[in-house]
């Protein structure tokens, strides 16, 4: 296992008061609740990427396209 990396964060003091809270609580570092967060929003990143991959695959419609779709099928 790769050894841990330090690097200097400034928070917002209220959202570094809940951080110490929330450690406190939780019996965790705020070092662990920092990198389980920004785990979580990489891999939001990295589905989302995903995700824009394989709409790159749709075809692509244009505006009026849609609207001539929508009125032939009668939902306008």
């Amino acid at each position: 296992m790769e050894t841990s990396k330090r690097a200097t964060v400034y928070f917002d003091p209220e959202i570094h008061r809940a951080l110490r809270l929330k450690a406190a609580a939780t019996e965790r570092s705020v070092s662990e609740i920092v990198n389980e967060a920004v785990e979580l929003a990489l891999g939001e990143d990295a589905e989302d990427l995903e995700a824009f991959a394989q709409s790159r695959r749709e075809p692509v419609l244009t505006f009026d396209e849609v609207v001539k779709d929508l009125r032939r099928r009668g939902r306008i």
